[in-house]
């Protein structure tokens, strides 16, 4: 079980990508066809990366779609496993087949 938070994508969009190459939130709304509101919201976390999206940013800031899905699947693994509901399903589940 990951203790801390894995980075997510938003956060690696805005520090890894944008600001060191001053790409403001405008240009990439401009450049991918998005609204400028549904960049913001990528960057702040409040809309998750889709495999459209993955590809989108993979091929306007030329990384792989992989890239994205996968920060995006760790944040989402993390945050369920973080949830009330999460832990106590999980405690008082038995393994079906072999341990995991």
């Amino acid at each position: 079980m990951m203790n801390v938070r894995p980075e997510v994508p938003g956060d690696v969009l805005t520090s890894q990508f944008l600001r060191p190459n001053k790409i403001t939130q405008t240009m990439l709304a401009e450049t991918t066809g998005w609204t400028r509101k549904h960049v913001n919201q990528l960057c702040r976390g409040k809309v998750a990366i889709t495999p459209e999206s993955a590809l989108v940013l993979g091929r306007v800031l030329s990384t792989k779609p992989e890239f994205w899905l996968k920060l995006q699947r760790d944040a989402d693994l993390w945050e369920a496993m973080q949830s009330e509901l999460g832990r106590g399903r999980l405690r008082n589940m038995q393994p079906l087949v072999g341990a995991a």
